[in-house]
């Protein structure tokens, strides 16, 4: 998911504040994430932050083998 948002910020072409502003944190928060600061991050919050970037996640489950 963090790699998601990574990826978006980078296309988009948008500066850390610009980023911050657009998925409503701050900018040190997108630093984080795009230093890969894993542990700053719940997956609520980064379910939140893809959806403000308006993208969708889908989540499968399988029987383990």
């Amino acid at each position: 998911m963090m790699r998601a948002l990574v990826t978006f910020i980078r296309t988009e072409e948008l500066t850390q504040a610009r980023a911050a502003k657009l998925l409503g944190v701050t900018q040190p928060r997108i630093s984080d994430l795009t230093r890969g600061k894993i542990h700053l991050f719940s997956i609520d919050n980064l379910v939140v932050l893809l959806a403000a970037a308006g993208l969708r996640v889908d989540l499968k489950f399988k029987k383990a083998a």
